[in-house]
């Protein structure tokens, strides 16, 4: 790909927004991923260090040559493939504002379904919710800012992962989350929960689909040959850790959700749905572990 330079010379705040937008149409094009006006715009207004509103009202400013080569840089990793939140450092997630790096997933709006469903499911009031492999601590978060009452735990494998999600519990206010590190339930305490949530890997080594999303972490998205393994994992282990009644949810790839829902009804799950994202794809199942056995 051919290294893109803008430099100062190269005009004004208002021309180097078009050229921003001209070579990210070419290297994104039109797809779902692709977004090249609202890219180039967030780029430039972090390239220059102002609110994304100051380059419509001040286009015609000339910004320096430092933060011109920024954007030119900005631009070229970006046409690259690589996530707009790794580049600006931050992904907006159902209320929140979450830090994201390249040792976590990008939050993505699809998992809200999880959210959605495990505020209709749980308590009113007190209750006790883990999300396993917790990444940026997106799902965690969200619960623990609608349900305060509840105690949250937040596992993963990944001590990076993990740094970061009590990075942003803390800048969110939401310091009392419980993390703990390890595979799945593994790291889970002592004592019954009336929700488990987790969004794992679902993605097979051998689909196209992962080549695209190369910059994020490959452990984050994928299990290996066996896309479900993740997901078997996390259904043979919740039954232990679940209170009678409780509930297990599971994020999954649009084409899995017959065989999640077969998974869970082997296991002893009774309730088993599946339900659509807003694009209308089977996104993700939930199944409840009965009262009386």
């Amino acid at each position: 790909m051919t290294r893109i330079a803008i430099e100062s010379a190269a005009g004004t705040v208002g021309e180097l927004l078009a050229e921003g937008v001209h070579r990210l149409r070419e290297a994104l094009g039109s797809d779902a991923n692709g977004t090249p006006q609202l890219d180039a715009e967030l780029l430039l207004a972090a390239a220059l260090r102002v609110p994304r509103a100051r380059l419509r009202s001040h286009p015609e400013q000339r910004p320096a040559a430092e933060a011109a080569r920024r954007f030119g840089e900005l631009l070229e990793r970006r046409a690259a493939g690589e996530p707009l939140a790794y580049l600006l450092g931050r992904k907006g997630f159902w209320t929140l504002e979450l830090a994201v790096s390249p040792a976590v997933l990008v939050p993505r709006p699809e998992t809200e379904l999880l959210i959605e469903r495990a505020l209709a499911l749980g308590p009113a009031a007190h209750g006790r919710a883990a999300d396993l492999g917790t990444g940026s601590g997106a799902i965690a978060l969200a619960l623990a800012s609608e349900r305060p009452a509840w105690q949250i735990v937040a596992t993963d494998v990944s001590a990076q992962a993990l740094a970061l999600a009590r990075d942003n519990a803390a800048a969110a206010g939401l310091a009392r989350i419980d993390f703990r590190q390890g595979s799945w339930c593994e790291a889970l305490p002592a004592g019954a929960f009336d929700l488990l949530v987790s969004n794992p890997p679902y993605i097979g080594a051998d689909d196209p689909a992962l080549e695209a999303l190369g910059h994020e972490p490959r452990l984050a998205l994928s299990p290996g040959p066996d896309a479900l393994a993740c997901l078997r994992e996390i259904i043979r282990c919740a039954p232990r850790h679940l209170a009678p009644a409780g509930w297990l949810l599971l994020e999954h790839g649009a084409a899995q959700g017959p065989s999640v829902a077969g998974e869970l009804a082997q296991r002893g799950f009774v309730t088993v749905r599946t339900h659509r994202d807003l694009a209308g794809r089977e996104r993700m199942t939930e199944g409840q572990w009965p009262a009386i056995r």
